[in-house]
């Protein structure tokens, strides 16, 4: 009776690529709601943690500096870890790959609970990381294949809006957890969600057939390299005093010298990391190029503001978790706008407006003092909200 009621493909099961996968799957709406859950779980963990941060720097006995590591470790390795979920699914499987990334980000979130030391911390957040780097790509090509074309779109919607739970619900649920019962449960709070998805994907998400392809040992250690290099730069800089430090210069040095050396590798090696007609797309290159300086502008502030908010305001830990998450409330509600006017505008002027408003917030955080209350901060992160959430559609779309 189980088996008939949660029918899937074992991994050594022969796979039939003559059937599309949207027709092998039975229980799409509970599949769905599996890879929403995956989905969701990780984009949590990208805020969640954020409003916990002055309280893990006493704890774990970090310096405001160091403690920023409990988030950039997560971020490089996400980063380093992301381009080659498309090899390792062709190569293990992606049902494998899927079920094998849930599994670590559980287990990197219980050690990073238990964590006692920012060296631990910083350790397990990278592991989290690479799990974490996998299950944003997978759960987006699973999506796609488990539905028709013709309802490609709307799971695509769906997915997107599902998404934005985390930046809404994160701040608040890291806020509320860390003020009620401790710090580390906003780590904690994964293993049930975790346990519960990977339950469901275990029973219902079918095999695909694996591939052998060649791995680019060379493209991907460049990127790593020079990925890891220039983050090591942004973040020591400051407190280096910036180029007046040898080490600045050096890792300045290395992350151009790897960065060149991968574009140049990319645009003239074989099976390289990525399709290198990819680069001949010049939309995919203009929301790609958008969509950095969007995470800048998205990132910067979720790292630094939970720390100022707490630390120079002296507001309580669930008062930030309810400002911050105002933040997401806009992005939510301009991302519905946008898909709405999708097809009907011309995505570059909604691109423009949005970047427009994220720019009009910035500039209303530029004149923020300690005097202040919590309405400007409201405001702000309402209006950077709006903007960010009427590029993402659009970008989407072009890319």
């Amino acid at each position: 009776m189980a088996s008939r009621a949660f029918p899937r493909r074992s991994p050594a099961a022969a796979v039939d690529d003559a059937i599309p996968l949207h027709q092998q799957v039975r229980f799409r709406g509970l599949l769905t709601v599996a890879v929403m859950g995956a989905s969701i779980m990780q984009i949590l963990d990208t805020t969640i943690a954020n409003v916990a941060i002055p309280h893990m720097q006493s704890a774990l006995g970090a310096t405001s500096e160091t403690v920023t590591w409990v988030l950039t470790s997560y971020i490089l390795a996400s980063a380093v870890a992301m381009p080659i979920t498309g090899w390792l699914a062709d190569r293990i499987g992606r049902r494998e790959l899927f079920l094998g990334a849930i599994t670590g980000f559980i287990i990197a979130s219980m050690a990073c609970g238990a964590a006692q030391s920012l060296e631990q911390m910083v350790a397990f957040r990278f592991l989290q990381g690479i799990s974490a780097a996998f299950i944003g790509p997978l759960s987006q090509s699973v999506m796609l294949d488990i539905n028709p074309p013709e309802k490609q779109a709307r799971a695509m919607s769906i997915w997107g809006m599902g998404i934005m739970i985390g930046p809404i619900m994160g701040p608040i649920l890291g806020g509320w957890l860390t003020e009620s019962a401790n710090w580390r449960w906003v780590f904690y709070v994964n293993l049930p969600v975790g346990l519960l998805t990977l339950a469901m994907m275990w029973a219902l998400l079918p095999a695909t057939r694996r591939r052998d392809r060649r791995f680019d040992l060379f493209g991907f250690s460049m990127l790593a390299l020079g990925l890891s290099a220039l983050q090591l730069m942004l973040d020591r800089g400051a407190h280096l005093d910036w180029f007046d430090s040898r080490e600045i210069w050096i890792e300045m040095g290395v992350a151009i010298a790897c960065l060149w050396m991968f574009a140049i590798h990319l645009f003239t090696g074989r099976d390289t990391l990525f399709n290198r007609q990819m680069m001949a797309d010049r939309n995919l290159i203009t929301a790609m190029g958008f969509m950095v300086v969007i995470g800048i502008v998205m990132f910067a502030s979720m790292a630094l503001l939970p720390p100022m908010l707490q630390n120079l305001f002296g507001w309580p830990v669930i008062d930030t978790g309810w400002v911050l998450a105002v933040r997401g409330i806009g992005i939510l509600m301009s991302m519905w706008v946008a898909g709405q006017l999708l097809g009907k505008v011309d995505a570059r002027w909604m691109v423009g407006t949005g970047l427009a408003i994220a720019a009009l917030s910035l500039w209303q955080m530029s004149h923020w003092s300690l005097e202040m209350g919590m309405r400007p901060v409201i405001v702000s992160g309402l209006v950077q909200g709006l903007g960010m959430g009427l590029v993402f559609i659009p970008l989407n779309a072009m890319a």
